[in-house]
């Protein structure tokens, strides 16, 4: 769900090398990895919701971010947070998390 390149510069660059293989394998979260086309992967690429939302979903996607952001410990930019922001406000979505 949060690309590697991201978690990286959201925090994990900090990780030990156990914690960036347990992110890098984390299957304890549904939310952690989520099948897609590779089209949609070649288009979200490494890009946080400031840069890039799927099509559809976008509630969805922005919970499961948000999910997985706070499970990991991972922070958000200025950009990041006033996109999940205006989705926070308006989606119905509710967010349960597991910290790792």
């Amino acid at each position: 769900m949060v690309p590697l390149a991201e978690a990286w510069g959201s925090g994990a660059r900090g990780w030990t090398t156990a914690r960036r293989q347990a992110y890098a394998n984390d299957l304890g979260d549904r939310r952690t990895l989520v099948g897609v086309t590779d089209s949609v992967n070649q288009a979200k690429s490494d890009q946080d919701p400031a840069t890039w939302l799927p099509a559809y979903d976008k509630c969805r996607y922005v919970a499961e971010w948000v999910a997985v952001k706070i499970r990991w410990g991972l922070s958000a930019d200025a950009a990041e947070k006033q996109v999940l922001s205006t989705y926070a406000g308006t989606c119905s979505n509710t967010v349960t998390v597991t910290i790792a």
